[in-house]
């Protein structure tokens, strides 16, 4: 990296440390202060812009870390939009050529090279049709973008390290390291446009039961070239939504919100960036998700887990979210976990069947994260980029239909997640090492009975009480009987029971 692009990033590194160790206060901070809060947030996001995308990208997800920077840095970052002014289609000739060959020109019938649909820091978007007379869309990277994102990452790691150690603090409630791994992780098929065409058919997959979900086709990716079906509509920030009737509105909001919950706890992979520019809308064809460059993926565990928040969410329960997000994270050594659980009594009750015109979801999970921060307990790593994909989300929600209730939605879908949590939990493959957690288990208790007998053999007494990490009972166990794989599973079943008695009954009268 250059001189002058090393300065940018060690001044805004020392920006960001200066924003954490003054923004212990949030409330009665004098107006001076808060003046200069302002202007120095003001300052990260512009030096953020300057730097370019990735980490445009970086600044997105810290927007929604309320327990690492202060609130005026979020609401600068939180309009953070990557996009730039658009080159002319010279540059992306040499691209052209390289990735498809010298006659790449015979592919296309026409390329309305003078109005790109779209440019961003990474990639540039053409309108193109193709040999055969279909309309399709040609996104072609910037130049050297693999080279300048990597070199970044590499600065970023350096730089984390050295704000870790001169603000301890941030590293006792967040693993910086780990949570720098996902955000690596999650814009790597952004520098790799085969990566991308994947997703995009696994989102079609996961789409393949909704009606009003639609993702592209991939007609051609190389690693620098994708070349995909026009998404029919507008992009949800540009459409006009008063041809749209209340029907088609909600029918979309509930699709989109339905979609994205499937894809956090069900095929736990996900959109992270479904921003109103991503989604294009159609009175008549629903939505089609584009840009699947940037996904996130949770583990089984942090699934279950998420699901547990929002049903405490739904059903007002504020003991059962502090328990199910001290888990998905860690609680420190000087936790307060019972002031935790009073923070939640407080505010869960705002948030609980408000509708999206009424709530910002994205406070909401703010406030909980400040809270959990407050009270020294370490959030999961993943929970930055789950939280960039559910604010977005409700952003884009809010937009078509801010009347409906993101908590009512989930509740709608909880049953369809819950059947899908129970079938999976009785997999051949999850039987199979339910079976072996089970004989593992087996055998640390008679190895314990045989220590037992021969101490009292002996005449002495010593039994330790309690399984193997990781197997069953224990605290931090993760078997098949954990008090939250029991409940999940205990749902399933019931809700599988439901149905088919329901389908059984309609039989009857059918017969």
């Amino acid at each position: 990296m250059s001189g002058g692009r090393n300065r940018k990033v060690a001044h805004l590194m020392t920006l960001l440390v200066s924003d954490v160790l003054t923004s212990r206060e949030r409330i009665g901070v004098e107006h001076a202060e808060l003046a200069r809060q302002q202007r120095r947030a003001r300052r990260i996001r512009e030096t953020i812009e300057n730097l370019g995308p990735f980490w445009v990208k970086v600044g997105q997800i810290l927007a929604t870390r309320s327990d690492v920077v202060s609130d005026a840095v979020l609401r600068e970052l939180a309009g953070l939009q990557d996009s730039v002014h658009c080159e002319p289609f010279d540059v992306f000739e040499p691209v052209l050529r390289q990735e498809l060959g010298p006659r790449w020109r015979a592919k296309f019938r026409e390329i309305d090279t003078v109005s790109p649909l779209g440019s961003a820091s990474l990639a540039q978007v053409y309108r193109v049709v193709l040999a055969d007379g279909r309309t399709a869309v040609l996104k072609v990277q910037r130049p050297g973008t693999r080279e300048r994102v990597y070199a970044d990452m590499a600065s970023l790691r350096r730089a984390a390290r050295i704000a870790g150690r001169a603000v301890p603090r941030i590293g006792a409630v967040l693993d910086i390291e780990a949570t720098l791994q996902v955000i690596f992780d999650c814009m790597q098929p952004e520098l790799d446009f085969t990566a991308e065409a994947k997703h995009m058919a696994q989102g079609q997959r996961m789409a393949r039961d909704f009606k009003g979900i639609h993702i592209p086709d991939v007609y051609l990716a190389t690693p620098r070239v994708l070349l995909q079906s026009l998404a029919p509509g507008e992009a949800l920030n540009k459409a006009d939504l008063s041809v749209f009737s209340d029907k088609q509105r909600r029918r979309i909001g509930s699709d989109l919100l339905t979609f994205m919950y499937r894809g956090y706890f069900v095929e736990r992979m996900f959109h992270a960036d479904p921003h109103p520019g991503n989604i294009f809308v159609h009175p008549e064809h629903g939505a089609t998700l584009i840009d699947w460059g940037m996904v996130g993926r949770i583990d089984r565990n942090l699934g279950s887990l998420g699901v547990m928040v929002l049903t405490s969410l739904a059903q007002n329960d504020a003991r059962g979210l502090a328990s199910a997000w001290t888990e998905m994270g860690r609680a420190t050594p000087f936790a307060d976990l019972l002031g935790f659980q009073e923070d939640m009594t407080r505010l869960v009750p705002l948030i609980t069947a408000a509708a999206l015109e009424d709530l910002d979801f994205g406070i909401a999970l703010t406030n909980v994260l400040r809270c959990a921060a407050q009270r020294g307990i370490r959030t999961s790593p993943m929970i930055g980029m789950l939280g960039k994909s559910i604010t977005n989300i409700e952003g884009s929600v809010r937009r078509i239909a801010p009347e409906l209730s993101a908590l009512e939605v989930f509740e709608d879908a909880l049953t369809d997640v819950m059947v899908e949590l129970a079938r999976d939990l009785l997999s051949r493959e999850q039987t199979a090492r339910r079976v072996l957690e089970l004989i593992v288990a087996g055998n640390s208790t008679v190895d314990q009975l045989r220590s037992l007998l021969r101490d009292l053999a002996n005449r002495e007494l010593t039994m330790r009480v309690g399984l193997l990490p990781g197997h069953g009972m224990g605290s931090d166990g993760n078997g098949i009987l954990t008090r939250r794989v029991a409940p999940v599973l205990a749902a399933g079943l019931a809700v599988w029971g439901v149905r088919r008695l329901a389908a059984g009954g309609a039989l009857a009268r059918g017969g």
